[in-house]
């Protein structure tokens, strides 16, 4: 739907999450003057009719804040978003997120512009991996490529041999710029060329990692950092392709080196070290790529507050606002897998935490592939068996759920699904009402 030139500009948020992030630079865009709309998964569409593509709900510009970091599917969501970045400009374009969220490609790319990073080695093979420690000198860390909050380092002991998957994630090798002290650093908030905040972060007794998330101390050092790490953060920031970012610096031996670099940094740290909140920077320059205008004055008085509460532009969730519906002790569902979608007859189970799937049945549609395993408690709890767990797609009266089930042999009894309260928590269960299995 296009726009007339008196039409006020609306900024699309994109993001599937409830992060205070979110809803602060949400409102921020209202208390700016504009209209924010919030992209989330119930309410966005895309569609291509007659070779035209079309996007709703309609919006002039797109802020991209989806987590790729703690998301089970990063890729997915990262083509989501450009998807969408086909359509409308976006803050912080798919393109440069997926360099910026991997630490390894930003020490590379950084690297390559001669922005100082601390030494590192990414071997993919147990060989070329051991080689790292010849090449990493000093005391070292293990990283995972994506990671937050701290929760993907680990410090190397002496005498270890790390390996180079974690898990299912590679890992690099990095030299851990020790400060002879407790550990600090300095993130700096960069939205387009403007340094809008900086904190020292302080890691918590016992503790390397300065994660504000993980217990670090924040401190105001927004005025105190020199000019090189202004530039530094910038430089960064620009380098990477990035509108919006959280610049992670360090001094060490009397050099600045940039740690990471986050495209969707949170900021609640940042308020409460410097009582000035990055949302309406933010929301400012969304507004001014989409050819509006916002005055400094107003920017810094919403600045004062860091407005998290839950925005007027949430869109209604249809199935809450028409409260939970029932389904009964059996039921007919749809069971969607990867290779085929199926009609059968559910039996609901309250007890059960977590929905299971006969192994024929999970054959036929094709669920999977299997990504971990889970230990299964019966009867007082003293024994239980390991099950493998698969994620499936369960359709149930147009509403659908994605659920990771459990599968055992069901072959030899009645029904080859058991919806367990991952799927039940949004329904009320009639025992009185069976299906018609005939």
């Amino acid at each position: 739907m296009a726009r007339t030139d008196d039409a006020p500009i609306r900024v699309g948020v994109l993001s599937f999450h409830n992060s205070k992030e979110t809803k602060a630079i949400l409102n921020a865009v209202e208390d700016l003057g504009y209209t924010p709309v919030w992209l989330r998964k119930g309410n966005t569409r895309i569609q291509i009719l007659d070779d035209e593509p079309r996007f709703a709900p309609d919006v002039d510009i797109v802020v991209n804040r989806l987590l790729l970091t703690t998301a089970e599917h990063p890729l997915e969501h990262l083509e989501i978003a450009n998807a969408v970045a086909g359509l409308r400009p976006m803050v912080n374009r798919p393109d440069a997120v997926l360099t910026a969220i991997h630490k390894y490609a930003t020490a590379v790319r950084l690297s390559n512009h001669g922005i100082r990073t601390p030494d590192s080695f990414l071997g993919l093979s147990a060989a070329t991996f051991a080689e790292g420690r010849r090449f990493v000198g000093g005391p070292i860390l293990q990283k995972a490529g994506i990671g937050t909050h701290g929760e993907a380092a680990w410090k190397v002991g002496t005498g270890k041999r790390p390996t180079p998957m974690v898990g299912n994630r590679h890992t690099f090798l990095q030299r851990f710029l020790d400060q002879d002290g407790r550990q600090s650093d300095v993130r700096v908030y960069v939205v387009g060329d403007e340094i809008v905040g900086a904190m020292r972060r302080s890691a918590p007794n016992g503790d390397w990692r300065t994660n504000v998330a993980r217990g670090g101390t924040p401190e105001d050092a927004t005025d105190e950092i020199p000019d090189e790490v202004r530039t530094i953060a910038r430089e960064a920031t620009h380098v990477l392709g990035l509108d919006v970012a959280g610049v992670d610096v360090m001094e060490w031996n009397g050099d600045w080196y940039v740690l990471e670099v986050n495209p969707t940094a949170g900021f609640t740290g940042l308020f409460r070290a410097t009582g000035s909140s990055a949302a309406p920077f933010i929301a400012r320059y969304a507004i001014e790529c989409a050819g509006g205008e916002v005055a400094s004055e107003r920017v810094e008085a919403v600045a004062r507050t860091l407005d998290d509460s839950i925005p007027n532009c949430k869109p209604v969730d249809s199935a809450a606002a028409n409260g939970r519906r029932t389904v009964g002790y059996t039921e007919w569902v749809t069971v969607n897998g990867m290779r085929e979608a199926a009609s059968v007859v559910a039996k609901a189970d309250t007890g059960a935490t977590r929905t299971s799937i006969g192994i024929d049945l999970a054959s036929r549609v094709g669920a999977g592939p299997v990504k971990s395993s889970a230990a299964v408690k019966f009867g007082s709890g003293k024994t239980s068996k390991t099950r493998p767990l698969v994620d499936v797609d369960i359709g149930i009266g147009g509403r659908w759920h994605r659920v990771t089930a459990s599968v055992e042999d069901r072959s030899h009894m009645r029904h080859h699904l058991i919806l367990g309260r991952d799927v039940l928590s949004d329904y009320r269960v009639d025992i009185r009402r069976r299906a018609n299995e005939e």
